[in-house]
């Protein structure tokens, strides 16, 4: 052995140079990007092949990349077309931003609420056993509750 080669091994250094730590990196962006080829544009629609019935469907963004689906741009999902003798279905896709409806605003006021009244029941609940189930044991997430009755 060479004397280099004993003393890059004592500085922690490998053949390729010096360990380095982990950097953080911008090029993973938390937006799904279309699935063609050096196209960078924000996904707003999902491909998916249906083979046994010869078609292609093409709908809203779906939840969860899925590996046999396809995100696509909105230009890209325009001017799709399938292989000679298969059928495109084209689902409703809406291209604006999404904005939060009245649905949701009700449903994130509902869980506000719901989670500020246990609070109040143990405020105001002062008198002997209600018809609450007590606690006996926990096991991780799972709970052991003991009858009101008993």
């Amino acid at each position: 052995m060479s004397a280099a080669t004993t003393r890059r091994g004592e500085l922690g250094e490998s053949r390729r140079g010096p360990l380095k730590s982990a950097v953080p990196s911008n090029v993973v962006s938390p937006v799904r990007r279309c699935s063609r080829t050096a196209c960078g544009r924000p996904a707003v629609a999902t491909l998916t092949y249906v083979y046994a019935d010869s078609t292609a469907v093409l709908g809203p963004l779906a939840t969860y990349a899925e590996p046999h689906c396809y995100d696509l741009c909105a230009e890209h999902s325009e001017r799709l077309t399938a292989p000679r003798g298969w059928e495109v279905v084209r689902l409703a896709v809406d291209t604006g931003p999404a904005r939060p409806s009245s649905d949701d605003l009700e449903a994130l006021a509902n869980a506000v609420r719901e989670a500020a009244r246990p609070q109040e029941r143990a405020a105001g609940g002062g008198g002997g056993r209600g018809a609450e189930p007590m606690e006996v044991a926990r096991r991780g997430h799972l709970r052991v509750l003991r009858s009101p009755d008993s």
